[in-house]
């Protein structure tokens, strides 16, 4: 498609703030669990963006049939691409059906199209009729997301927003029953910051994207022990950050199958492996893992950074198959507020 200038765009991250802010000047939204999309339409052509820039376009037919019939104007809107499920009165986002959209098989993305068709949530106006939005205080673009999303049908929508932090700070504990895991705060007067922290997220746990690099078989000799993890650096070195594991016995062994096409293998055909630098405390350990090709991305839930690595094991949350594994990198992780020590001691 043609796109207007200054476009396309990378997405305007945020910061991870422990609690909801309560300061003049703030819209509250909730945070959708999802995979984050930058719609670009403009009648029949329609793409879809992912943050990680792994386009999505070709994975969710049914949003760009929507997008185009619904939209008369050219238009690029900010949001994010879900999957509802559940009874009326009982639905929740899902996850892990959303993930199984991400699929190679064109016959596959059809059916699923059908059998769980997703749902897109604008929370931002980008572009609007032949206009930039982008240096537009969010008070301006959400004005207009407004007057546009008032006669959008399922399955598009506009996220709901507050400027009531008390309201906010609710939606943190209820929405969570819901499937949706934060709340957002974005300043009323910033323009669009592409690929800035320039909003504010409070979510329920600490949690990072990682790429898996190898495993270690259990200890038993079958099944995998854990996984080694990795992030790339500023300088586009993949650097192991530490590891996953407390895998049930049935997930062990799945995951040596889930994991076989990845391996790495030697001109004889036999995997190849590596090892972890030792430690005093792992002197007397086995250390050596097989090497995988660095192409799947998983989230995992983490307490705090020891340097550059992770403090302690980290735990499984999901894969993300809407991840550039190349776009995973340090300068996601939460960078606590400075503090002297001679305060805590005090």
């Amino acid at each position: 498609m043609d796109l207007p200038e200054g476009f396309p765009v990378a997405p305007m991250l945020a910061k991870a703030v422990p609690e909801v802010p309560d300061a003049p000047g703030f819209s509250y939204e909730p945070k959708w669990d999802g995979f984050r999309a930058i719609a670009y339409v403009d009648g029949a052509d329609v793409v879809l963006d992912s943050r990680g820039a792994k386009p999505l376009t070709r994975y969710f037919p049914e949003l760009v049939a929507e997008l185009s019939r619904q939209f008369t104007a050219p238009v690029v809107l900010d949001g994010e691409i879900v999957v509802r499920q559940g009874r009326p009165g009982s639905e929740k986002l899902d996850w892990e059906t959303l993930s199984q959209r991400i699929h190679p098989a064109e016959s596959r993305i059809n059916k699923l199209a059908v059998e769980t068709p997703a749902s897109f949530v604008a929370f931002d106006l980008l572009y609007l009729d032949g206009k930039s939005l982008l240096d537009e205080p969010f008070e301006t673009r959400r004005e207009a997301l407004e007057l546009l999303g008032a006669s959008l049908e399922a399955p598009l929508h506009i996220t709901q927003t507050t400027r009531d932090v008390t309201l906010a700070r609710g939606w943190l504990a209820e929405f969570e029953g819901a499937g949706l895991d934060g709340v957002v705060s974005k300043p009323l007067a910033a323009p669009y910051a592409p690929n800035k922290r320039a909003m504010f997220k409070t979510k329920h746990a600490r949690t990072a994207d990682v790429v898996v690099l190898g495993y270690r078989v259990h200890k038993s000799g079958s099944g995998v022990g854990s996984l080694l993890v990795g992030l790339y650096d500023s300088s586009g070195n993949l650097l192991p950050v530490g590891g996953i594991s407390a895998f049930s016995d049935a997930r062990r062994q799945s995951l040596v199958d889930e994991l076989a096409p990845l391996v790495v293998r030697g001109d004889d055909g036999e995997a190849v492996t590596g090892e972890t630098e030792r430690s005093r405390f792992s002197a007397s350990k086995d250390v050596s893992f097989v090497r995988l090709r660095p192409e799947r991305v998983v989230e995992v839930r983490y307490d705090q950074m020891e340097g550059w690595r992770f403090r302690h094991t980290v735990q499984f949350e999901r894969w993300r198959p809407d991840r550039d594994p190349r776009s995973v990198t340090y300068e996601q992780l939460e960078v606590p507020a400075a503090y002297d020590l001679g305060d805590v001691l005090a």
